[in-house]
C-alpha cells in the first residue's frame, strides 16, 4: 500500500480552509485579550510529537475474543506503512514504537529506509518476556527476570540485550521494560526475594545500555498476575530506576493504576525528583482498559499536561518519551489512532495556555476557588482551530478521520492484504 494521494489532502484542505482561518480569527482575539499569541499556539501544536505503537495498527481483543477488520497489516513493513499514514493525516505523530519479537526484521537496515522513505523514525523499543516464543528453552510462566528459575533470568536478560542492539540499529534511543510477573495466591513468592532478583536482572541489562540511551520502567497494578506484580506501583518503579542507575527512569501508563489514583501527582513526584521518563497514553473506565486517549476522562488528560508544561517552563531537563499504547476492538486502529494523537495533542495545547502567574498566586494566597478557575478557564476553551491550522500548516489534513475515510485507504488495503480464513480468540 502507498500513502494517501496528497493532492486528496489538498483538495479537502482547500475545501475546509476558509473557515478553520475565520475560526482562528476568532479565537485570535480572544487569546489576544488575555495576552497570548495564537500563532505561537500553533508553533507549539506543531512542535509536539507522540510515538505510534506498532502493535496498535491492528484489531486488539480480549481475553475471549478477537474480531478483525479488513486490511490488518500482517508484517512490520505494513504495521510502518499504516503508521505513515496516521502521521501523514495528523502530522503528531512522526515516530514508531517497536514490540520486540513481534516485529523483529530479517533486515534492520531495509526497515530503516522504508521507514525513511516515509518520513518515519523509531522511538522507544519495547521487549517481550511477559509472552512464551516458539523454541524458546525456558517459559516465563513463572516471571521472567524475576523468575526463580535462574534460566528464565538469563534467558530474559539476554532477549533486552537483543532488543537493545536492535534499537541501535534503527536509530531508538531508549529501551521500555514492563514484565508480567508477579503471583496469584499469596504465599506464591517472596515478595523481598523476587524484587531482588529483578533488581539484579535488570542491572545486567542497564549495563549494556549505550551511553546515549535510556531505560524506562514500566509498573502495573494487576494483570497477567492478580495478587501482586514486580513492579506495581510508581513507588517499586521509582525504587527500582533510582537502584538500577542515573539514565533509568519511570514510565507512566495512564491505565496501569488503581481506579482514581491521582495519577497527575504521581507525575509531580517522579518530574521533582529526576525519575520521569515517558508515558503510554491512553484511557481507562474500570481498569486497564487500553481505551482511546481522552475517550474517558480528558479532564485528567489535561492536568497530566498540567504537570508537565509546568515542568518544561520551569527550566528543568527534561525530554519525555511520550507514546500512545491503546487496543482498539472495535474501531478501524488508523481512525483511533489519528483521534487519540490529537486529543494528546489537544491537552498540551490547552495546558500551555493556562496563566501560570495567576495560578502560583492563588496558590500562595489559599485561594482555592480561584485555583481550580484558573485550570478550568484553560481546559474550557476551544482550541480546534489550533490544531486545525497546526495540521494544516504541516501538510496534514484539517479534518483528519473525514480525508482519510474520502481516501478510500482501507478499503484498498482489504483487496491488498487479504485477511487469513483462521478463527481468532484472546488478543494475541
Amino acid at each position: 500500500m502507498k500513502m494517501i494521494d496528497q493532492q486528496l489532502v489538498q483538495e479537502h484542505n482547500e475545501r475546509l480552509v476558509t473557515g478553520v482561518e475565520d475560526d482562528f480569527a476568532a479565537l485570535s482575539v480572544k487569546l489576544a485579550r488575555v495576552g497570548v499569541d495564537a500563532d505561537a499556539m500553533v508553533a507549539r501544536a506543531k512542535g509536539f510529537a507522540v510515538a505510534l505503537p506498532s502493535w496498535g495498527l491492528g484489531t486488539g481483543g480480549t481475553r475471549f475474543a478477537r474480531f478483525p477488520g479488513p486490511g490488518e497489516p500482517r508484517n512490520i513493513f505494513e504495521k510502518v506503512s499504516d503508521c505513515a499514514v496516521v502521521h501523514q493525516l495528523g502530522a503528531a505523530t512522526p515516530t514508531i514504537s517497536l514490540h520486540i519479537p513481534w516485529d523483529t526484521p530479517s533486515d534492520p537496515s531495509e526497515l530503516l529506509g522504508f521507514a525513511t522513505e516515509r518520513d518515519m523514525a523509531f522511538d522507544a523499543m519495547n521487549s517481550n518476556t511477559f509472552q512464551d516464543q516458539l523454541d524458546q528453552p525456558h517459559s516465563y510462566k513463572y516471571g521472567s527476570l524475576s523468575s526463580a528459575d535462574k534460566g528464565a533470568r538469563e534467558q530474559a536478560i539476554a532477549h533486552n540485550i537483543e532488543v537493545i542492539e536492535l534499537g541501535q540499529k534503527l536509530g531508538s534511543s531508549a529501551l521500555t521494560v514492563w514484565v508480567g510477573d508477579g503471583s496469584n495466591f499469596p504465599g506464591q513468592q517472596d515478595f523481598t526475594r523476587t524484587f531482588e532478583r529483578y533488581l539484579e536482572s535488570t542491572k545486567s541489562v542497564y549495563q549494556a545500555l549505550p551511553d546515549d540511551w535510556k531505560m524506562l520502567l514500566e509498573h502495573k497494578i494487576f494483570e497477567p498476575a492478580f495478587y501482586s506484580t514486580v513492579i506495581q506501583d510508581w513507588g517499586s518503579s521509582y525504587l527500582a530506576a533510582t537502584e538500577i542507575g542515573q539514565r533509568c527512569a519511570c514510565l507512566v501508563d495512564l491505565g496501569h493504576h488503581a481506579p482514581n489514583v491521582n495519577i497527575e501527582m504521581i507525575v509531580a513526584r517522579l518530574a521533582q525528583f529526576g525519575k520521569l521518563g515517558g508515558f503510554h497514553f491512553n484511557d481507562s473506565k474500570y481498569g486497564d482498559d487500553d481505551l482511546d486517549s481522552g475517550s474517558i476522562n480528558p479532564y485528567q488528560l489535561f492536568l497530566v499536561f498540567n504537570e508537565l508544561v509546568n515542568l518544561e517552563m520551569s527550566g528543568r531537563p527534561f525530554s519525555p518519551f511520550y507514546m500512545l499504547d491503546q487496543s482498539h476492538n472495535v474501531t478501524d486502529p488508523i481512525e483511533s489512532l489519528i483521534y487519540s494523537a490529537a486529543e494528546v495533542q489537544r491537552a498540551f495545547v490547552k495546558a500551555s495556555l493556562i496563566d501560570r502567574e495567576a495560578l502560583a498566586a492563588f496558590q500562595d494566597d489559599n485561594d482555592p476557588m480561584m485555583a481550580q478557575a484558573t485550570l478550568k478557564a484553560a481546559y474550557n476553551l476551544d482550541v480546534e482551530p489550533i490544531l486545525q491550522m497546526a495540521r494544516y500548516q504541516s501538510g496534514g489534513a484539517i479534518d483528519p478521520v473525514i480525508a482519510y475515510r474520502a481516501s478510500g485507504y482501507r478499503a484498498q488495503c482489504g483487496i491488498d492484504r487479504p485477511a487469513a480464513k483462521t478463527l481468532s480468540s484472546g488478543i494475541v
